[in-house]
């Protein structure tokens, strides 16, 4: 098992470095600057001052010096500062948004792995019977529907109108003076909404998956065998079936992770949430590259964790690929 984690964590500094890469390349393609935003704000800002504005952040030298310079800084986690009206360090900004983010895509994922597994094994057992169309009929709306429009329905049904949950930040007002068991419940009640609309979209997908692989596995030979030596059929199901359904299911779990990090950058600005994803669009919407890189990079670790725990999961629920 530890040679094979070591495998896998090999692989994920090469990863990691052609992302970033990438992601350095594509930002400096995107029409437009940092200074150039700064002169836009400020008609008075010469061109003289804008050349220094450059060397001040580098920009004058060429892509490639940028980016070694970056990387260098990146191994002591320096990020820079973020080239904004603040100038704050930019691993500053991202340390106080990323527990948000963190703990709304920890919830979506368990929420999403809850209720995708049990809906996928039911619609699969029950092939045909009335409860697999209603399932059905439940995924393809999730597919259908737009996260962003089901955001705002349920922010003006259940928040508006009917008032049940907040629909913006993460806290109350007055919140550090509630007790602890308030501050809590306040907490989930803000993060109620966003963490549905997070997952409602995966949970569909995955549910699916689910259900094609428990349809292919209870074809097989073994779970046949195992039928007619007369187990019961929960263990049949449960016990032989499932665990080798995961397989796929596992995979497409750890292949989620960046959509839910890139869906963050919807919800956390539609619900107002001071997470990573809110910070990114920030930062896009300012040029600001040193923030920017700083987010991405953050989100890359993240996916590629992501994947690894997705691996580390495989082999244990599949001991033939840690012996391969």
């Amino acid at each position: 098992m530890l040679k094979y984690l070591l495998k896998r964590f090999a692989i994920l500094i090469p990863t990691f470095i052609g992302i970033t890469i990438v992601c350095f390349a594509v930002i400096h393609l995107a029409p437009g600057e940092p200074t150039g935003m700064q002169a836009e704000l400020n008609p008075n800002v010469t061109p003289e001052a804008i050349e220094q504005l450059k060397q001040h952040y580098g920009l004058d030298k060429p892509l490639t010096v940028q980016y070694f310079v970056w990387m260098k800084n990146l191994a002591r986690l320096d990020f820079g500062n973020s080239i904004s009206s603040d100038s704050r360090p930019v691993w500053d900004k991202i340390k106080e948004r990323l527990p948000v983010t963190i703990s709304i895509n920890i919830a979506s994922m368990i929420l999403i792995f809850l209720a995708a597994i049990p809906l996928g094994v039911i619609s699969a057992v029950k092939r045909g019977s009335h409860l697999d169309r209603a399932i059905t009929v439940f995924v393809f709306i999730g597919f259908s529907v737009p996260s962003f429009w089901l955001a705002l329905i349920c922010m003006d049904l259940l928040g508006v109108r009917l008032g049940w949950l907040p629909i913006s930040g993460i806290h109350s007002s007055g919140y550090e003076h509630l007790s602890f068991l308030s501050r809590i419940w306040d907490l989930v009640r803000h993060l109620t909404l966003p963490v549905l609309i997070s997952a409602f979209g995966s949970l569909a997908g995955m549910s699916r998956y689910m259900r094609s692989s428990m349809l292919e596995i209870i074809r097989q030979d073994y779970i046949l065998t195992a039928r007619a030596k007369g187990l019961p059929e929960r263990t049949v199901i449960y016990k032989h079936a499932m665990r080798n359904a995961l397989l796929p299911v596992i995979t497409i779990l750890g292949l989620s992770v960046p959509g839910l990090i890139g869906g963050s950058v919807i919800f956390e600005s539609i619900f107002s949430i001071p997470g990573l994803g809110k910070l990114f669009y920030d930062g896009i919407m300012m040029r600001d590259y040193n923030l920017i890189m700083g987010s991405l990079a953050i989100g890359a670790v993240l996916t590629l964790l992501g994947n690894l725990i997705a691996d580390i999961a495989y082999s244990v629920a599949d001991p033939r690929i840690r012996a391969s």
